[in-house]
């Protein structure tokens, strides 16, 4: 495997700023070119997957939407599953569900009930590390259905908004890892 200092170049190389968007005075981190380049897309998925053997994890939890992205392919190369979890509303029969705040109000996310067993060790997979609410509350999930978190896996991390801390705490000693750091 490619050693992931090896990779950070490729990887930001391919990573788009988007200024103003989706409002002004924000610099967005476009990954669309990342995933449209087989090499750089090859060599983020085998970073993660290395994670996720490391982490001994038996399931990979992909956060809506660039999650599912990310997560699914990685979990194909490691040789395990894919739970996808959702926004509110958007999977069928029976859910846990877990609220978390916003800067400006809630959300909710669900993952289906029968997914997670008390046998599983599942690595929490999205883009990007931010404030943590989502994954933090992904956290709390995956702890609701009986399963040990593994760890948790980004792609990038956005230290100026200090989710670190936010989500090391959720962790509880599990690692969290982000192959970039801006």
């Amino acid at each position: 495997m490619t050693e992931l200092t090896d990779i950070t170049p490729l990887l930001l190389s391919r990573i788009r700023d988007v200024e103003d968007y989706p409002e002004q005075g924000v610099m967005f981190k476009d990954i669309t070119p990342l995933l449209a380049d087989p090499v750089a897309f090859t060599a983020l998925t085998e970073a993660l997957a290395e994670i996720a053997r490391r982490t001994g994890a038996t399931k990979i939890v992909g956060l809506e939407a660039r999650g599912f992205i990310l997560g699914a392919p990685v979990a194909v190369r490691a040789g395990i599953g894919f739970i996808p979890v959702r926004k509110a509303g958007k999977l069928p029969g029976a859910t846990l569900s877990q609220s978390y705040d916003l800067e400006y109000g809630s959300a909710e996310i669900e993952v289906h009930a029968e997914d997670l067993s008390a046998q599983d060790r599942v690595l929490i997979v999205d883009d990007v590390l931010a404030t943590g609410g989502t994954a933090e509350a992904a956290i709390q999930l995956v702890h609701r259905a009986g399963a040990e978190v593994a760890g948790a896996a980004v792609l990038m991390e956005l230290g100026f908004l200090a989710g670190r801390p936010r989500l090391e705490a959720a962790l509880d000693g599990a690692p969290l890892e982000a192959l970039i750091t801006v």
